[in-house]
Parts: structure tokens; C-alpha cells; sequence
């Protein structure tokens, strides 16, 4: 696996993963970038595709797709960048670069962003939440990297992106085509185009731990208000106070009361919940839904005519198998929906929520599982599997 040169990746994950940087050469000698800087122009102009324009002379300039060709011919020689995120949602190719990451789950997984800058483009020396390994395409880039403080006071003041303002290197590197650079959160780095390139990002996120406890708490308070007539707090039997200013124990009393009455999930349905939460389509996103509803059967014989399978990139696939109780029935979890699944069914999740694509060959002995069949075709439907031809 020259992914991650001579590392297993347990190793990589053991030493390296959320710990400290890794450049791997020829990482992806093999990999053959699929598009141009003037296709990733295109793609700028498209209503559906998320892309930003960074400028560093005559002073940083941050602007948001989609554009018009007029605002990208008159740009200079020098001294900017071009970012397309997202990109694997319209070029095959690079969803399934994913694949090589198969070692991460699914869930951790955020996006492919494809970018270009003629020479000394850059976005700045900055440091990011996420993890992230920046493969090179055509053209060479210079990274460097410093793990000094990165918080608001060190910040370039009054910018719209976080661009430090007094960059101490302490490594640096030069990537050629093929070349990885795998960086984990908090690290400053700055790459700076030698001359016309294209550098591909693979990003994996993590929730913030306030986004989850939000979420969660958001979720219960919803059930709550959907399951009961809204009530009040009450004090029927209130006794009179010398002083108006205090908060008597008795209140203190009820209000802790009410606040403990929220109620406590048990593990399935906290993991039922998280299996939702981290699938779910983004708000303002949505799943590309087939022309036609299909049957069982028809679904069947156009799998066998186009012979493959794809998982579309608008949706997430993870599943939760409890090895510690066994009787337990499998969950897939699917663009924010559960599917309940049995053990004869297991092997086929596993290539759903395994590969991206999948061969005639592959997907064809599991097509004979009804069950499974079945649930093929409500994922088809749903817009979360498509064909070839679509």
C-alpha cells in the first residue's frame, strides 16, 4: 500500500493520525488528476458547485461561486487561488480516491476539495480543526508547516478567512505530482504554488463536542414537545417570604426538579441517534432522486445491464453491528435514516458501506438475499445508489 509508504495502517494510525505530519513520496504516483485548472474553472461557473476565489495582492480577497467567466479571464499572472469543495460529488474519479482512505470510517469522512493556483498562490499560513492529507497533482508546491499558536490574537485582524499573521516555519517541504502530506488538526501550514498546480484535499472532521451535545439535547426537546401538552412550572402551595430578592430553597428545589425530568437514553437509542446525526444530509442539501421509482426486479435487471453499482456522494452510508451481543439485529444507517438489517443480509451492507463502486461481479451474489434486494432498491429509490448511465 504506497499510500502510506512503508507504514501499515495501524502503524499510521498508532503514530501518526491526530499526532504529527507525515510526507509520503509517490504516495499516489499512480493516481492521474482528471481534470484541468480550465475544467475546475468551468466548474466554478456551475450553480451547484461550491467554489471560492482567493486573492492575495493587492490585498486579501475572499470571493464566493458561482462566478461568471468575466470575473475569472481578467485574473493575474500571479498571487491566486481557486477552490472547488465538494468535488467529488461530479467527478467520479475522485470519489473514488476516498477509497484508499478506507482505513477511517465513514462517518469521520468530510470531503474532496480540489484546488489551482498559478505561481505564489496561497491561502495563507493557517491551521485547520480537521484532518486533512494534501496530495499533488500537476505542478509543484511548497509547504511549510509550525505548530505555533494559531488563536484569534495571532490572526491578520479584519479578514474574512484566518491567515496568520506572523508565520515562523519550522519544515518545509516541496511536493511534486503524486507526493501526500498528511497534517493533523492545529498545525499551521502554509503551501504556496512554484508554479501553475493542482493540489487535492482529503478531509476528515469531527464533531465539536458543543455541536453534539446541541444536537442531541435539541432532538430530546423536540420529542418532548411533540409528546406533551406544554406545560409550566407551578407553586400552588407557595409559602410567603420575608424578602422578595430571595430564591427560596423550595423553588431551587422544583426548578432542579423539572431540569432532571429530562429524559436519560439508554445505549441503542444513543447509538440510534448518532448513527442518524452523522449520515444526515446537510441542511441544503439534498439526495438526487432517480427519474423513476423502480421495483425489485426491474432494479435487478438494470444492475445487470449496466453492470455496476455506484453510492452516490450526496449520501452516507455507516452501519452499527454490536459484536459484544450478538443477538443483537445489525442497524444501517443511511443519508439520516436507520434500516433495521439481519445477519444474512451483513455482507452485502458491508459492500454498500464499503466501496463506491461495485462490479457486476460483486454485487450480483447478494441480489439472490430478497431481503437485501429489497432494501437495494429503497436506497435506489431514495436517490442514495444510482447507475452508470444516471
Amino acid at each position: 500500500m504506497k499510500l502510506l509508504g512503508d507504514l501499515t495502517p495501524q502503524q499510521f494510525l498508532s503514530e501518526y493520525w491526530q499526532q504529527k505530519p507525515l510526507l509520503v513520496r509517490g504516495a499516489v504516483a499512480d493516481f492521474k488528476c482528471p481534470v484541468t485548472p480550465e475544467e475546475l474553472g468551468g466548474l466554478a461557473l456551475e450553480e451547484d458547485v461550491e467554489s471560492r476565489l482567493l486573492q492575495e495582492q493587492p490585498e486579501w480577497q475572499l470571493r464566493n461561486g458561482p462566478f461568471k467567466e468575466e470575473d475569472l479571464t481578467p485574473l493575474p499572472d500571479t498571487h491566486w487561488s481557486l477552490l472547488i469543495q465538494e468535488i467529488n460529488k461530479h467527478i467520479p474519479e475522485f470519489a473514488l480516491l476516498q477509497d484508499r482512505f478506507n482505513f477511517l470510517p465513514n462517518w469521520r469522512l468530510d470531503d474532496v476539495m480540489v484546488s489551482f493556483a498559478p505561481e505564489h498562490g496561497t491561502v495563507g499560513p493557517h491551521a485547520d480543526n480537521y484532518d486533512v492529507f494534501l496530495i499533488q497533482g500537476p505542478g509543484r508546491r511548497r509547504w511549510q508547516i509550525s505548530h505555533q499558536p494559531c488563536g484569534e490574537e495571532q490572526l491578520i485582524p479584519n479578514l474574512p478567512l484566518r491567515v496568520l499573521k506572523d508565520f515562523k516555519p519550522e519544515q518545509e517541504w516541496v511536493l511534486e505530482q503524486g507526493d501526500m502530506l498528511y497534517l493533523p488538526p492545529g498545525v499551521v501550514h502554509n503551501g504556496v504554488a512554484l508554479e501553475d498546480c493542482i493540489t487535492i484535499s482529503v478531509g476528515f472532521r469531527a464533531p465539536s463536542k458543543v455541536d453534539l451535545i446541541s444536537r442531541h439535547f435539541a432532538e430530546i426537546l423536540a420529542q418532548m414537545a411533540d409528546s406533551n401538552e406544554e406545560s409550566f412550572y407551578e407553586d400552588s402551595q407557595r409559602t410567603l417570604q420575608l424578602n422578595p430578592g430571595e430564591i427560596a430553597p423550595a423553588d431551587l428545589n422544583a426548578i432542579r426538579t423539572i431540569l432532571r425530568e429530562i429524559p436519560q437514553q439508554s445505549d441503542d437509542e444513543l447509538n440510534h441517534w448518532f448513527g442518524c446525526y452523522t449520515t444526515a444530509v446537510p441542511p441544503g442539501h439534498y439526495l438526487p432522486e432517480p427519474e423513476q421509482t423502480l421495483s425489485g426486479e426491474a432494479l435487478k435487471q438494470k444492475i445487470n445491464n449496466a453492470g455496476s453499482l455506484w453510492r452516490s456522494e450526496y449520501a452516507r452510508f455507516s452501519y452499527i453491528d454490536s459484536a459484544a451481543n450478538p443477538t443483537d439485529e445489525p442497524v444501517l444507517f443511511v443519508a439520516g435514516e436507520a434500516f433495521a438489517i439481519n445477519r444474512e443480509m451483513m455482507e452485502g451492507v458491508k459492500l454498500l458501506c464499503g466501496q463506491r463502486l461495485m462490479m457486476l461481479e460483486e454485487i450480483e451474489p447478494h441480489l439472490g438475499n430478497n431481503d437485501l434486494l429489497q432494501l437495494i432498491t429503497e436506497l435506489y429509490n431514495l436517490g442514495a445508489l444510482y447507475l452508470d448511465d444516471e
